[in-house]
């Protein structure tokens, strides 16, 4: 496992690592900058500052492994490495939080390293909050990168792809833990390609991907958001007296009406 993480580390610093990661980046920022709570956790990858943009006091970054810990402190930059509030090396099957207490969680490929992912994700289901939010990132199988590692030696493969989920899959497992997915993207259509050079001949396969194959990524981001049957969120009262205010206006204009 220790040598899997630290490969990992190293794939990341290459071209194609870089621009999985710009991507990925991108599409945390939007999906948890709206996202408004009190504590929120990403659980791996610190390589990707997926609550940078979120503005919640109490943001927690966790790591999975003590392999990955030691990989991260002695590959981080300083900078880099102070840019976490706090820091935790937890099991994503059993975390020690509460029942309802997190308002979001941010998987970036947690899914793919961890050999229980269904059980990670009861135990996402069981940390959120009503209304809370998860956002995952994970390699997509049925692409260009996932044919590459199914056909590449295994020394050339890309790290975690083998074990990825599908997002058919992965839509299937959300639903049966009441996690509703509000919104999936696709992107990185680029070849995964270790040369820096033919990752800039194919940046044009992006804008043609987006448009022709988008389904077809080689990295998916999902939001999904926790629903409770039958829970009935609170509005504050100057909209309540609104809506009777609204209501009883029909009633006054009809007791003025001539006779």
């Amino acid at each position: 496992m220790s040598d899997k993480i630290i490969g990992m580390h190293h794939w990341l610093d290459s071209p194609t690592g870089r621009y999985l990661l710009d991507w990925e980046q991108q599409r945390c920022d939007e999906a948890v900058a709206d996202v408004f709570g009190y504590h929120s956790l990403q659980l791996g990858l610190p390589m990707l500052q997926g609550l940078r943009a979120n503005r919640m006091p109490h943001r927690w970054l966790a790591l999975e492994s003590s392999a990955e810990a030691a990989a991260w402190a002695s590959a981080a930059p300083v900078q880099a490495a102070g840019d976490w509030p706090a820091r935790a090396v937890l099991e994503p099957s059993a975390l020690p939080f509460a029942e309802a207490s997190l308002d979001l969680l941010v998987l970036p490929h947690t899914l793919e390293r961890t050999p229980d992912p269904h059980g990670a994700l009861r135990e996402v289901a069981r940390v959120l909050v009503p209304e809370g939010r998860v956002v995952i990132c994970g390699i997509n199988p049925a692409s260009w990168w996932g044919m590459q590692s199914a056909l590449a030696p295994r020394s050339a493969r890309l790290p975690d792809a083998r074990s990825a989920i599908g997002y058919w899959r992965l839509r299937d497992w959300l639903r049966l833990l009441a996690l509703d997915v509000q919104a999936v993207e696709f992107g990185c259509h680029r070849p995964a390609v270790q040369s820096a050079q033919w990752h800039q001949r194919w940046g044009w396969m992006d804008a043609l991907g987006d448009r022709a194959w988008p389904i077809l990524g080689g990295v998916y981001c999902v939001v999904a958001i926790k629903r409770v049957p039958g829970m009935r969120l609170l509005e504050p009262a100057w909209r309540q007296r609104q809506k009777l205010a609204a209501a009883a206006a029909p009633l006054v204009h009809r007791s003025h009406r001539k006779i």
